[in-house]
């Protein structure tokens, strides 16, 4: 399946995910969907008031016709013929019947905005908790700018059906049964008649219901890869600037966004035609209901007050119809933003294996024949088997590509190693068995790309440890060599970063991703490629202050400066994915093979930067 692919869900899926996001919410559309049940009725009661004024009461039809409890009201009310003369009673029982179902109304419009908000609330904790607890892999293989757009629209799509279609169902329900018995009640030929065209209605909405989904799923997909692109261009705007692309971008945004806007254009074309042609449908229904009803009044088979209150009831028959048209189309909306929103419930979460339990980190760090491969990729590690005794500084050298931070990304089980894939322990104990909480809190590890969120820079370096005291976070800060720098800064710790660190140099973000690693004071640390932007005087105060301060933490130094690992205790030199050196710095030098060619050539270029400034000098 491609990446951001949504496939359907049953449909009792689809209610299951409903069901769980309604808790929390379900009384208020419960009590909301109440409320249009006493509207629906009050909606019926009105016409039968005016088909009795104008029957019985201003007209001379006898009342042996109405139903005993309608007989009942008007024998308490005096009788028709005393009704005649106290019109205003009319008048009144027309208004408090307005009263109750504005009451009603009002009722439905607030319970149905609270239930409507609580919902999008809970749909949005829901899916935020779940997603923070996914697999750093799935990440990986999902665009974020799609990710948000389920999170945002997708939600408003599936909140504007249930609260705005779903709970107008016992409504339409109420409203299609009882007009039909009275209208059954006053003319059962000129009901008949009404009924014809509905299935046809019907059917038709039915019909159009796949087309509207597949138009719909069209329109939500691309909206997704609008807004990744946007996500894209946005978070990367500097690049973007530096290579002057910036008519390429918009060229492309421009053709994706054509793309986009002519799906909604089809579709609208779409459900033009469906809504004319169900317009068309409605009012030749109402034509013969009317064109039948006159005739029918012209013979003496039905009165004129039945005709009004007849025509009344047809148009409260004929709107839950086309509603139950609009209703089908709306479903097909929903439908899509349920099935893309259940894509990413659907997602397993991170779980810690039956017994999992926190161990000692201070021990040996074991990779026993670890071979992997990332998900349709080649295998990217082969058989790697090596010990990192507790304490010790393990440097990793390699090209691009050899395998280097996939190495820590199973260290830190941000990826899963298969079964078969060998194992890796920590102090004898399977990492597999180990707690992912308690694990990751102690594995400190800086990133290869620094990532600093938008907030100050004392937050950033907090964010992990926000108990932390003052003295401790400068301590940490000096051994980023990072002090000297937010000293210069007129706001000092308060000085405010930008979105992904963009206020700062490459280094700048590298040392404070490294203070904020190091407030942690965790037993293992990873520096991936962390010291590449600092140059080379700054690296070796790093490195010396890690060795003053964490000289019993196991470190872990993967970079492409020989500098870096010369003081380091064994260099794993790694080559696709294969171990092709393993020793001491010394041992390495001496050999033929990558370390020494890398160092030859790091040398040579360091020698000649010297001589340049010497003639300079």
């Amino acid at each position: 399946m491609e990446k951001n692919a949504t496939p359907q869900q049953p449909r009792v899926r689809r209610g299951k995910l409903i069901l769980q996001f309604l808790k929390g919410s379900k009384a208020f559309f419960l009590l909301c969907m109440l409320c249009a049940a006493v509207s629906a009725l009050a909606d019926m009661v009105t016409p039968q008031i005016i088909r009795v004024t104008v029957d019985n009461v201003l007209g001379s039809a006898p009342v042996d016709t109405l139903s005993p409890a309608v007989r009942g009201i008007l024998d308490a009310l005096g009788g028709a013929a005393a009704l005649r003369g106290k019109l205003w009673l009319i008048a009144l029982a027309v208004v408090a019947v307005a009263v109750v179902k504005a009451a009603s109304l009002y009722g439905f419009r607030v319970l149905n905005a609270r239930g409507s908000e609580t919902l999008v609330k809970t749909m949005r904790d829901t899916l935020y908790r779940h997603i923070a607890r996914l697999p750093f892999q799935w990440h990986m293989q999902n665009h974020t700018g799609d990710i948000i757009q389920r999170c945002t629209s997708d939600i408003d799509t599936t909140r504007n059906f249930i609260s705005e279609q779903m709970t107008s169902l016992i409504r339409i329900f109420i409203m299609l049964v009882l007009a039909v018995v009275f209208m059954a009640g006053m003319n059962i030929p000129l009901t008949l008649i009404a009924m014809v065209p509905l299935p046809v209605i019907v059917g038709y909405s039915i019909f159009f219901h796949r087309k509207f989904r597949k138009g719909f799923t069209d329109c939500d997909e691309n909206e997704g890869k609008l807004s990744a692109m946007v996500q894209e261009n946005l978070t990367g705007v500097r690049v973007v600037r530096a290579f002057g692309r910036e008519r390429y971008e918009r060229d492309r945004f421009g053709k994706q966004n054509s793309y986009y806007t002519s799906l909604w254009v089809k579709l609208g074309r779409l459900m033009a035609f469906f809504w004319s042609s169900a317009d068309i449908l409605s009012n030749l229904q109402v034509m013969l209901v009317i064109v039948f009803g006159v005739v029918f009044c012209l013979r003496g088979t039905m009165t004129a007050g039945e005709l009004i209150a007849f025509t009344s009831y047809n148009g409260m028959l004929v709107w839950p119809v086309r509603q139950l048209g609009r209703m089908i189309s709306e479903m097909s909306k929903a439908g899509v933003g349920i099935d893309r929103i259940g894509y990413i419930m659907d997602a397993e979460e991170e779980k810690d294996e039956p017994g999992a339990a926190d161990a000692p980190m201070d021990g040996d760090i074991r990779f026993e024949h670890v071979s992997f491969g990332y998900e349709g990729c080649p295998e990217m590690l082969h058989d790697i088997d090596l010990t990192i005794p507790a304490g010790s500084t393990l440097g990793i050298l390699g090209g691009t590509g050899s395998g280097k931070s996939t190495m820590m990304y199973l260290l830190d089980r941000l990826y899963a190693l298969p079964e078969e894939g060998g194992r890796i322990t920590i102090g004898g104990t399977d990492i597999r068995k180990i707690r992912l909480e308690h694990l990751r809190r102690n594995i400190g590890i800086v990133l290869q790309e620094p990532y600093l969120f938008s907030r100050t820079l004392r937050e950033n370096l907090l964010i992990t440890s926000p108990d932390l005291g003052e003295e401790e976070m400068r301590e940490a800060s000096r051994a980023a060599c990072l002090e000297e720098t937010v000293d210069s800064f007129a706001k000092g710790y308060e000085t405010f970063v930008g979105e992904r660190g963009v206020t700062l140099s490459g280094g700048q973000k590298q040392r404070a991703a490294i203070a904020r690693m190091l407030t942690r004071n965790t037993p293992i640390m990873i520096f991936d490629d962390s010291l590449s932007a600092v140059d080379t005087e700054t690296d070796a105060k790093i490195r010396a202050a890690l060795e003053k301060r964490f000289g019993s933490a196991t470190i872990i130094l993967i970079s492409h400066r020989i500098t870096t690992l010369s003081r380091a205790d064994r260099v794993l030199v790694l080559d696709h994915g294969s171990v092709a050196q393993f020793g001491t710095p010394a041992e390495l030098s001496a050999q033929e093979g990558l370390y020494r060619e890398i160092e030859n050539i790091q040398s040579w270029h360091g020698a000649e930067g010297a001589a340049e400034k010497e003639v300079e000098a």
